[in-house]
């Protein structure tokens, strides 16, 4: 008998997802985890993944959201015992770091289910099932990546920054962020919120669909929760009249547009700082 193809296999899914609440209806138990198990070993080897950008529109393979939800039906709690810790979990941690070319420091955990590519860097942080973490990353001291985030290669999550997770409804599009960004630290993206190719974000930028970016130079509002390509971000304030008051609502402020290719580093985050006056 020949394999299935990943088109019998999401077909498969999808008709499992369809009956989820009665699944032994649909098919038999043994036969249902092994097809959901299936799809997340796909994802843990990096052979699929939830979302991705075509055409510069973000896409999502919903059948392989169905797989994850399905997975926390299907599976059993179990004791995990892990040197001197315990756990208790449906979802086993990822193995073969080394066979995978990852840097793993004491401390970080990935789930399997997520996909972590050659070269990637894991400080003491977290990694979710079905994220997608792209080669060369560092994913640095505290950073979380929630459940289907995909990050591009050679991105930089600093120190405390938080990808949030986009699991449910399986069609609503995950984070993205693109190639060589930079997220500075304590950052918070969330809610399906984009950052686009070699952008960087300075500290505590707060990101997500309900939050305006606005073009410095302009004062044009460029976007809600997607900074475009080849931009340095900060976080900023928008004066804005309600019937108690006037307040002050983020934004986020596009300082400075990159040629494309141009690779920003800190020090130079912190040159353009100075050059408008925020900051040290």
């Amino acid at each position: 008998m020949s394999a299935p193809t990943n088109d019998d296999l999401a077909q498969t899914i999808t008709k499992l997802w369809e009956g989820r609440d009665d699944l032994a209806a649909v098919m038999p138990e043994a036969e249902a985890t092994e097809a959901v198990r299936t799809a997340i070993d796909m994802l843990d080897r990096g052979e699929a993944r939830v979302a991705e950008i075509v055409d510069g529109e973000v896409v999502v393979h919903e059948w392989l959201k169905q797989a994850i939800l399905l997975l926390f039906r299907l599976a059993k709690m179990e004791t995990i015992e892990l040197g001197p810790f315990e756990y208790a979990d449906k979802i086993p941690l990822k193995h073969n770091y080394e066979a995978s070319k990852v840097r793993a420091v004491p401390g970080s955990s990935a789930r399997w289910g997520s996909y972590l590519g050659p070269g990637v860097i894991m400080m003491p942080s977290y990694v979710n099932i079905g994220a997608h973490v792209g080669a060369e990353t560092m994913v640095d001291t505290w950073a979380t990546v929630g459940s289907c985030a995909q990050i591009g290669a050679r991105v930089h999550l600093s120190g405390g920054v938080g990808i949030g997770g986009v699991l449910e409804p399986p069609q609503a599009a995950p984070v993205v962020v693109e190639d060589d960004a930079m997220i500075g630290s304590r950052c918070m993206v969330t809610q399906g919120a984009r950052v686009g190719q070699g952008s960087v974000l300075g500290e505590g930028v707060i990101l997500n669909p309900g939050i305006p970016v606005i073009d410095a130079e302009t004062g044009e509002e460029v976007a809600r929760g997607v900074v475009p390509p080849w931009c340095i971000v900060v976080q900023a304030m928008r004066p804005k009249t309600f019937k108690g008051g006037e307040f002050y609502l983020p934004c986020a402020l596009i300082m400075r547009r990159l040629a494309e290719g141009e690779r920003s580093d800190k020090a130079k985050l912190n040159e353009i700082l100075r050059d408008h006056g925020i900051g040290g």
